[in-house]
């Protein structure tokens, strides 16, 4: 906003206050409006926001006795954007652009009014220290949270819904969140309510840091709230219900956008960063999309082949056809049993052999296998191994 804005503005009829208001009606005025049009009291409200930095600027110049002084004596001289010509000129209101007295205006200006210098824009500009700029106290985004949540190993393969106690910065009640014990701070004047100030790098590069006047706020308490120190900001604790989707892993870490701390003065929220954590299954294990399963069979299943059974997660058992002759350590592949992938079909179930030797045998059992071992006599399992480890 231009200083001719400041000029043509009537900051009182902002406030709803006469011109002959005393500061005391100036304030409360002012602490009554605030409360009305704050925006964290009208979250998603850009009329409501607007007004509410309206109320800041009137607030900001009529409640400094030197500044609203000034902003009188200026008003009386340039009111309307008019200037009275003397007795000598034509009579009445002579009109003319103030545009022009506040650019670069040099000597004697029209009407008999010699300023010289840098025209009534430098006079203006210090009067509101805002260096030919407006103010405009920034929405500033909520915080992002960090949180973890540890499920069943169904959970992860198929999705859950849990609840998620959260802790987090968030509007302060006592003082409606303006950090003030009367709800009426005033906007910062080292960063003119932007929450930032600029400085030089060299070489024409600047760079932004946060005010470190206001914290980043824009606006300082003039009476710090007794619960947040003029922060307007205190710990808030919400539970919300919070969709894992199907298929996470353990240690996967989930962005779920706009659900972490509420933002201030009609910020957005930040995002909730949600950390997995997934218990381990007594039978199955994980493979990216694919779930794992070890099987036990006898040496007769391998050897002459022949079905069998395999359970799978949540569902009816499949039935796997073993070639004869099946090794130990073999995986087969029973397709669609595995976890769910983001597209909503499954990954598959790897099913791994494993060769099960019984501890103890029956007499029948043992006189069978002598007369197998009597009967694969000349079969030497391990001779392609030494053959293979000379020729190393």
């Amino acid at each position: 906003m231009s200083t001719k804005d400041f000029v043509e503005k009537d900051y009182y009829k902002v406030l709803g206050v006469p011109k002959d208001a005393t500061d005391a009606e100036i304030k409360k005025a002012y602490r009554k409006l605030a409360r009305e049009f704050h925006p964290d009291a009208n979250k998603g409200d850009d009329k409501a926001e607007e007004r509410f930095k309206e109320i800041s600027e009137a607030n900001d110049i009529l409640g400094d006795a030197k500044k609203r002084k000034e902003y009188d004596e200026a008003r009386a001289l340039f009111g309307n954007g008019g200037f009275r010509a003397g007795p000598g000129g034509a009579g009445g209101n002579f009109n003319f652009d103030l545009g022009d007295l506040f650019g670069g205006a040099q000597g004697g200006g029209q009407g008999g009014g010699g300023f010289g210098g840098g025209g009534l824009g430098d006079v203006f500009g210090g009067l509101f220290n805002r260096g030919g700029t407006g103010t405009r106290v920034q929405p500033r985004r909520g915080q992002d949270i960090e949180s973890e949540v540890t499920l069943s190993f169904m959970e992860a393969v198929e999705g859950a819904t849990v609840p998620l106690r959260m802790s987090s910065q968030a509007p302060c009640k006592a003082c409606s969140g303006t950090g003030d014990k009367n709800g009426t701070p005033r906007v910062c004047q080292t960063c003119l309510g932007t929450g930032q100030v600029s400085r030089g790098t060299g070489g024409g590069f600047s760079l932004t840091d946060p005010c470190v006047d206001c914290k980043g706020r824009g606006l300082i308490a003039q009476d710090p709230c007794d619960v947040c120190k003029g922060s307007g900001r205190a710990k808030s604790s919400r539970t919300m219900q919070v969709r894992i989707p199907a298929g996470v892993s353990d240690g996967q870490r989930i962005r779920l956008r706009g659900k972490g701390g509420p933002g201030e003065r009609g910020g957005p929220a930040g995002d909730l960063y949600v950390v997995v954590h997934v218990d381990a299954h007594p039978v199955f294990g994980r493979r990216d999309d694919n779930l794992t399963v070890t099987v036990p069979v006898d040496f007769t299943e391998a050897a002459l082949g022949g079905e069998v059974k395999v359970p799978t997660l949540g569902g009816p058992p499949v039935t796997l056809k073993l070639p004869a002759g099946t090794p130990n350590g073999r995986t087969m592949r029973a397709r669609g049993k595995g976890a769910v992938r983001k597209d909503g079909t499954r990954g598959d179930l790897l099913v791994t052999v494993e060769v099960a030797v019984p501890k103890d045998l029956g007499d029948e059992a043992r006189e069978a296998l002598e007369a197998y071992r009597k009967a694969t006599a000349g079969h030497d399992p391990r001779a392609a191994l030494f053959q293979a480890a000379k020729g190393a």
